[in-house]
């Protein structure tokens, strides 16, 4: 309904009805043609700042898609354009050390006095924003210290300039990615303030980013398994409604995940993740896809030994081993071989890396128990399941505290 000449003459009204088009077709899946929209705003604009919503929202799309790199790439233009640093990689004891700082920054600066202070410098919350998107797109093409340098640098730069809506999303996936056992009830702390945080601003359209990070990454070490998968499964539902596709099948994910873990109904859950699968097809979404079938073959294994409710749909030959091997010893340990589970427990405790937090933790509590079984049955060379024991114990005892 434009005419000919609207980017002329009409650039603002062009400008904010095109992103509209390509945001409602990233909605509705149609994926490439989003990209020609934005394709199309970045050569129309008059300037570099009208074009970031534009590189903001393509990232998303290439992420949803499974590229990673290319998201990443996005995102490290912009930052770069933005004046910032990428470096090319990050040490494991910088960043480290960072992580340390961070912390020690928020005991400092977080008061009444700061949570005033308002952000309101567009190039801030540009930068923010995208700090936060090269952080999710880091995870699957960069190391782990590179996905903590960028987490870091948001949560410092909310730090030093005061709050904006970004900044609840900033702490939260902070406190997702380098929580360990020494430091946990300070960074609940820190994700409790954040979830509070995020209701001053009334961002539904975060929920699915916010509850993806709290629930599926923090509050099980506090909060009941059974009240995390429903918090998740909201953040599902919010995620498809308001058209964020990608965090809300995270979402769906992690209330798999947890789940099976809880002692949920296995026929219902099995219903669920087929679901989920059905969704994945319909949004042409590869994300999850992995992970979702490696957990079904467990939750199909455990009802009928996949008998009756297995699919052909198999596990891509370069997934993971980690989740691969945490799921045979889980099936194994439910199934009674114990022998089995004890070999797959190891490798899955040798391969668990610095991402994973919530599997390596379950890992021990089942590895003990089925050490225990062993024990009972005077295996022969029982001195490492009596280290794995121990370990357990310590483990639960130090997560009870």
């Amino acid at each position: 309904l434009l005419p000919n000449d609207h980017w002329r003459n009409h650039y603002d009204l062009s400008l904010r009805l095109n992103f509209l088009m390509a945001g409602a077709a990233k909605s509705c899946c149609q994926y490439d043609e989003a990209e020609q929209i934005l394709r199309r705003i970045s050569g129309r604009t008059r300037c570099f700042e009208d074009k970031l919503p534009s590189y903001l929202l393509l990232s998303q799309i290439l992420r949803t898609q499974g590229n990673g790199a290319d998201a990443y790439n996005t995102c490290s233009f912009v930052l770069l354009q933005l004046g910032e640093t990428i470096p090319e990689s990050v040490a494991p004891e910088a960043s480290k050390a960072m992580v340390e700082d961070t912390l020690k920054m928020y005991e400092e600066v977080y008061d009444d006095d700061w949570l005033e202070r308002k952000m309101e410098d567009k190039t801030l919350l540009t930068t923010l924003q995208f700090y936060s998107s090269i952080a999710y797109a880091s995870f699957y093409c960069k190391s782990y210290s590179m996905v903590v340098y960028f987490i870091c640098k948001s949560v410092q730069l909310s730090l030093r300039n005061g709050i904006c809506e970004h900044t609840p999303l900033s702490f939260l996936q902070f406190t997702g990615v380098v929580t360990k056992d020494d430091d946990a009830v300070l960074c609940y702390r820190i994700a409790k303030n954040a979830m509070s945080l995020q209701e001053r601003f009334g961002m539904a359209t975060q929920i699915p980013e916010l509850y993806f990070q709290f629930y599926g990454r923090i509050a099980w070490r506090f909060e009941p398994l059974q009240v995390c998968a429903d918090n998740l499964r909201r953040g599902f539902e919010t995620g498809l409604s308001s058209g964020n596709n990608e965090m809300g099948l995270q979402c769906a994910f992690h209330a798999i995940k947890t789940a099976i873990v809880s002692g949920a109904n296995l026929k219902s859950t099995l219903k669920e993740i087929d679901y989920y699968l059905h969704l994945l097809k319909t949004y042409k979404s590869e994300l999850m896809k992995n992970a979702l079938l490696i957990s079904r073959e467990t939750v199909s294994a455990l009802i009928d030994k996949g008998e009756a409710t297995s699919i052909e749909a198999k596990v891509f030959n370069n997934s993971s081993q980690e989740p691969v091997f945490f799921h045979q010893a889980y099936r194994a340990f439910w199934s009674g071989y114990t022998v089995r589970c004890h070999h797959y427990f190891e490798k899955c405790s040798q391969l668990s890396g610095q991402y994973v937090q919530f599997n390596p933790f379950v890992l021990k509590f089942y590895h003990g128990l089925n050490s225990l079984d062993v024990l009972k049955k005077k295996k022969s060379h029982t001195t490492r399941y009596k280290e794995v024991v121990r370990d357990a114990i310590s483990a639960m005892k130090d997560a009870a505290a």
